[in-house]
């Protein structure tokens, strides 16, 4: 181990050639090669003569060895000295380590940085709007009550009342004209509905642009797979042919629940992955825990290791939690991106086209590894039968 550290002349001087490492109670031979004690012994043990293992030479007798004292010292000197340069180069590498993880740690926040200017300028920006289109369309009530109270005003200063047979008539005909008309506060509060659309999806939008930093290359896991499952060669897609395959039975696999998990396994940071779902009418998406129930029926819940959420009946859309949360997307989402945070405890999902926020499960306690997990459901007489697609994140 002190070769593998250390080289030079004098490494190759303090260097047994039997064993070829540094010496261990080094003996000096009549042609004065040196040697480990031990080597050199059984390098004699095994010989029917003793002769020097170097330089070939032959001893009428076998020599008496005794420890050179000189050079051991020397040799404890540079052993000693070699264990304080591998601490020195431990130390160092853990000092690298920390400042490479440092510098990660500091282009991540850069990055956040980043972001979240990026987001509030758009905000800014979107708020600046509103407002000027508000103050446009009060402006434009502002001038159309005017101009409605203008034309009366004209017609009675005009008219001669004293030549009018009814003095009541004209005064009738604007009863309805109001000399304070309010902007209806039915504008602001549209106005408002709209900002508060225009800022979820600024918001979304940002946080799937920072997700996708954490993009990683998913492959589905062929042990995993419920023995119904079609996969591609590449790995990227998954189907249900609704005929069982004849496949080992492993305790990686699915046995009952049409599911599969990705090669990859995560215990810690972030990671994103995006899938295909297109024209499916039913799925499952998420993570789950490396521990989980593979064998029989299985309750899709946090507490049992799945982070998912799924579709059923073309339009029907639920987090599986404990309650079924129900899940309302504005539109039918094309690609579903999956991001999790592992410190935070955080599963999202966003519709990657429209770039909007689906759901999150957020506070979850991770310890332990988790995985991609997917299901493409039942095939439902063909009318299910698209694959599930892994596609890379541009």
């Amino acid at each position: 181990r002190y070769l593998a550290s250390s080289s030079g002349p004098l490494t190759e001087e303090l260097q047994c050639s039997v064993c070829l490492d540094v010496f261990t109670n080094p003996v000096t031979t009549p042609c004065r090669h040196n040697f480990c004690k031990s080597c050199l012994n059984q390098c004699w043990d095994k010989s029917e003569d003793c002769s020097c293992p170097f330089c070939k030479e032959t001893f009428s007798k076998r020599p008496d060895l005794k420890i050179n004292t000189a050079l051991r010292q020397v040799v404890q000197h540079f052993k000693e000295k070699s264990d304080v340069q591998q601490m020195i180069q431990g130390r160092m590498k853990k000092i690298q380590d920390i400042k490479h993880s440092g510098e990660l740690r500091k282009q991540s926040m850069e990055k956040e940085k980043a972001g979240s200017i990026e987001l509030f300028t758009a905000l800014m920006l979107s708020i600046e709007k509103c407002q000027a289109e508000l103050l446009e369309k009060m402006e434009e009530k502002q001038k159309a009550a005017e101009e409605q109270e203008e034309e009366p005003i004209e017609e009675l200063q005009q008219e001669q009342l004293s030549h009018t047979e009814d003095h009541l008539q004209l005064i009738q005909q604007w009863t309805d004209i109001s000399v304070n008309t309010p902007v209806s506060l039915n504008t602001i509060r549209a106005a408002l509905t709209e900002l508060q659309q225009t800022l979820d999806e600024k918001l979304s939008e940002t946080e799937l642009k920072r997700m996708r930093l954490y993009a990683v290359d998913v492959t589905l896991d062929p042990d995993t797979a419920q023995p119904e499952l079609i996969l591609s060669d590449d790995g990227k897609q998954v189907s249900n042919g609704d005929i069982k395959h004849d496949v080992p039975d492993n305790l990686k696999r699915f046995d009952h629940c049409i599911f599969i998990l990705g090669k990859e396994v995560f215990s810690s940071g972030r990671f994103y992955f995006e899938v295909q779902v297109m024209k499916k009418t039913a799925w499952n998406l998420g993570v789950a825990r490396e521990s989980v129930t593979r064998k029989g029926r299985i309750t899709l819940r946090p507490q049992n290791g799945y982070w998912a959420i799924r579709l059923r009946n073309g339009n029907k859309y639920k987090a599986l939690v404990n309650s079924m949360s129900v899940l309302s997307p504005r539109v039918k989402p094309q690609k579903v991106g999956v991001f999790v945070d592992y410190e935070e405890g955080l599963v999202s999902f966003y519709d990657v086209e429209t770039r909007s926020h689906i759901y999150s499960f957020t506070g979850q306690t991770f310890n332990g590894k988790r995985y991609p997990y997917f299901c493409p459901a039942l095939n439902n007489d063909g009318k299910n039968s698209d694959p599930l697609i892994i596609s890379p994140v541009n």
